[in-house]
């Protein structure tokens, strides 16, 4: 549950200690995505403090960190509060928002919450983050690549979120101006329930090659729930937990290129499901035609086959997946995918041999470093 905002100043007059804003400043306006832990919905910061009598001031405040690139402290009009801001700066040197707190001029600020810059490149499907995102979103750091990340990677596995649906969607389908504020609960790598908030752009960028490309701008941070914790959804997880079976692999995909999306299930050990974000189609190519039949039955159902994918020694694995239909949206549908290896009868049936390799010149092997960061 999302707290839509307490329309009251920051930094009341009585002198008590505030917590920091973050506001997002990809926008026309600057919107308000957190108080402290407590997430918003970005609102306005025009709307958010528009009864505070230094509202201009932290406009200004917040224009003139943005435009210098880093944290400043200022002074208001009538020298009684002082401004203190701090960037949130993406890896590639674009702001994403700014935290800022306003507080009388001898009261130091409270302890700035960690706040995590991410990018997913919605066109080409891949995700770029950084340490400070990655560890607030539940991983260790120090074992994750922060570049070429696959969707799936950056999605919480096995722990299913009613609020997910508006990231696959803006994913699956992807729209200029898209924005989305929310929480959703994970499991961290200790395996400790965590509650992690997110704010999220859709905007239009255009690369060193000159292209156009379709890129979510987005900032993730430590939340509090508003409401007891009770699983907004746990009739759905209990289905999904339910539904497990040995040596079978569930995921969603996006059905536009077979994508992964997020994991439903550990993720599978017997092919390489992020070959195909550095080395192009995960599919062997000479499976184009079988692929296209199953493409033509997910249009209006189910579907299933056996695909050779790309495995770990580099030569090719086939691996069986039956596809259902999921719809996120009005007329947006996701692909709920079951891998798992096929019988000798599937295999036999699919014309395949009992070992497969790779097509000259279809794939390039990975160094060992990059086999070490994905793992």
């Amino acid at each position: 549950m999302i707290d839509r905002g307490p329309l009251h100043p920051l930094g009341k007059l009585s002198g008590m200690s505030h917590d920091w804003l973050l506001v997002e400043t990809l926008g026309s306006e600057p919107a308000v995505v957190a108080e402290g832990a407590h997430t918003k919905d970005m609102v306005p910061i025009s709307t958010f403090l528009r009864r505070n009598p230094h509202l201009m001031a932290i406009q200004s405040a917040i224009g003139e960190t943005v435009r210098a690139g880093k944290g400043l402290r200022s002074i208001t009009p009538k020298n009684d509060r002082v401004i203190c801001t701090e960037v949130v700066q993406m890896s590639d040197g674009r702001i994403h928002g700014v935290q800022i707190w306003l507080g009388p001029p001898d009261e130091e600020p409270p302890p700035r919450p960690a706040v995590g810059p991410l990018i997913w490149d919605l066109s080409r499907g891949t995700a770029t983050d950084t340490p400070e995102s990655l560890r607030i979103s539940g991983w260790d750091p120090a074992t994750q690549s922060t570049h070429g990340r696959a969707f799936a990677d950056d999605l919480p596995r096995r722990d299913l979120n009613p609020n997910e649906a508006e990231i696959l969607t803006m994913v699956i389908k992807p729209e200029v101006g898209l924005t989305i504020c929310n929480t959703w609960d994970v499991t961290d790598y200790q395996g400790e329930r965590i509650t992690v908030g997110f704010a999220a752009r859709s905007l239009p960028e255009v690369q060193d090659d000159g292209k156009e490309r379709m890129i979510c701008r987005a900032m993730n941070w430590r939340s509090l729930r508003e409401r007891p914790s009770i699983q907004e959804d746990i009739l759905g997880q209990r289905i999904l937990d339910s539904l497990a079976a040995p040596g079978v692999h569930r995921a969603l995909v996006d059905p536009r290129h077979w994508t992964l999306l997020k994991w439903l299930d550990d993720p599978v050990p017997f092919f390489d499901w992020r070959a195909a974000i550095a080395q192009g189609p995960a599919f062997h190519p000479d499976d184009q035609e079988a692929l296209a039949a199953m493409n033509a039955e997910f249009e209006t159902g189910a579907t299933s086959g056996v695909l050779r994918m790309i495995a770990h020694d580099g030569g090719w694995t086939p691996v069986h997946m039956t596809v259902h239909r999921v719809e996120l949206d009005k007329g947006v549908y996701a692909g709920l995918a079951a891998l798992r290896l096929p019988t000798d009868a599937e295999r036999a049936a699919a014309g395949f041999p009992e070992c497969t390799q790779p097509a000259a010149g279809s794939r390039k092997s990975r160094s060992r470093r990059q086999k070490a960061t994905r793992a």
